[in-house]
């Protein structure tokens, strides 16, 4: 099985205000583990919101960070 192709920047342009961490590791280019251990240390470089137990990556934060990459 190959590996999930990242979402391209004008694709994270078109996604909702936020997303799960699973779909903002993607566009990250990391695991979604990897993403909830820098949330749990108060160290991920995007914004994140806890929501009803869950976490919520903002999209707009993501496309700052991959813009300036």
């Amino acid at each position: 099985m190959s590996a999930p192709v990242a979402p391209t920047l004008d694709q994270i342009r078109s996604w909702p205000a936020t997303v799960d961490v699973s779909r903002a590791a993607a566009a990250l280019g990391c695991s979604k583990s990897h993403l909830y251990e820098l949330i749990k240390r108060g160290e991920a470089p995007v914004r994140v919101l806890p929501l009803g137990g869950r976490h919520r990556v903002v999209t707009a934060s993501l496309v700052r960070l991959l813009e300036g990459a």
